[in-house]
C-alpha cells in the first residue's frame, strides 16, 4: 500500500515523543485534542482507595486517571507523523516511564503553573536521560498567567529548552505546542553535530 492516498510511495519520518507531567496536569486531554485517530486511554475512575496515596490537591474535582499510557497519532506535515505517548501522573506509576521512553525522540513536559512542584520529576527523567524536551504551561482557567521566563527560572531550565503556553484541550494550541517541538528535535544542539535520527514509519520500537 501507498504511504499517500495520491499514490505518492514516498515514507514519512515518525517520532514517538512523550506526553509527561504530574497527575492532572492535562496530559490526556492533550492527546484527545490533537490525536486524528480515536486516542487509546487508558483511564479509570479514582476510588476511595486512592485516599492517602494519590495527591489529590489543586484537583479535586478530577474523577479519571491514567492507569498505563495514552496513545495518538499526528500528522504534522506530508513528512512527518508523531506517534504520542502519555505517561501516567501518579508515583506508583513510575515504572512505566522506562520502557515508555525507549525509542522516544523526544518530549512535552505539561506544567501547571498552581503545582509546579509536581513537574519536577519529570524534568530530572527526561534530563537524566538526555532527551530532548520542551515545557508547556497549560493555561488552566483561573490560574495566574506566568511568563514563561519566569517558568524557566523557577526550574533551573537550561537555554535550549523551550518554553511555551498552550490551552491543552483546544486542537489548534496543543498542536502548536508539538510542531515547536519537531523543530526544536531537528536544531542540533550545540554539542551535537547532526539532527536526531528519524525512523520510517512502522519501523517503531
Amino acid at each position: 500500500m501507498p504511504a499517500y492516498s495520491n499514490d505518492s510511495d514516498r515514507t514519512p519520518y515518525a517520532l514517538k515523543i512523550l506526553i509527561a507531567g504530574g497527575f492532572g496536569v492535562g496530559k490526556t486531554t492533550f492527546i484527545t485534542a490533537t490525536s486524528e485517530i480515536p486516542p487509546l486511554c487508558t483511564e479509570e475512575l479514582i476510588t476511595a482507595a486512592s485516599v492517602g496515596t494519590d495527591d489529590l490537591a489543586g484537583v479535586e474535582t478530577k474523577t479519571t486517571t491514567t492507569v498505563a499510557l495514552d496513545f495518538g497519532r499526528i500528522t504534522i506535515d506530508p513528512d512527518t507523523v508523531l506517534y504520542m505517548f502519555g505517561t501516567p501522573g501518579q508515583d506508583r506509576f513510575w515504572f512505566l516511564w522506562d520502557e515508555l521512553c525507549h525509542g522516544a525522540l523526544g518530549a512535552v513536559v505539561l506544567v501547571d503553573t498552581r503545582r509546579l512542584s509536581d513537574c519536577f520529576a519529570a524534568v530530572d527523567f527526561f534530563e537524566s536521560r538526555r532527551t530532548r524536551f520542551l515545557v508547556a504551561v497549560n493555561e488552566f482557567d483561573g490560574a495566574y498567567r506566568h511568563d514563561p521566563q519566569e517558568v524557566r527560572a523557577a526550574l533551573g531550565l537550561r537555554p535550549e529548552v523551550p518554553v511555551v503556553t498552550c490551552d491543552a484541550r483546544h486542537p489548534r494550541s496543543a498542536t502548536a505546542v508539538l510542531v515547536t517541538l519537531v523543530r526544536t528535535l531537528l536544531t542540533p544542539q550545540p554539542s551535537t553535530p547532526t539532527s536526531p535520527h528519524l525512523t520510517p514509519a512502522g519501523s517503531l520500537t
